[in-house]
């Protein structure tokens, strides 16, 4: 199996269960990118952009929507 230095980001083990399953995805396509396409500045485009998405993915579960502060009088 082929490696990339982008990997170290794609790793899932050290994340609570709970958000294990969204990280997994993107490391399992990251793997697929670094395994069949040449090293090349797109493939760490490819890889760099990947990992803002899976980023963005594992924020999406953690997100808790802000409270209100005040009360609105109409």
């Amino acid at each position: 199996m082929a490696s990339d230095r982008m990997m170290q980001f794609f790793g899932y083990a050290h994340l609570p269960e709970n958000l294990q399953g969204h990280s997994k995805p993107f490391h399992d396509l990251a793997q697929v990118i670094v395994d069949t396409l040449p090293a090349n500045p797109e493939r760490t485009t490819a890889l760099r952009k990947l990992l803002e998405a899976k980023d963005c993915a594992v924020r999406a579960r953690l997100y808790k929507e802000p409270e209100r502060t005040g009360t609105a009088t109409a």
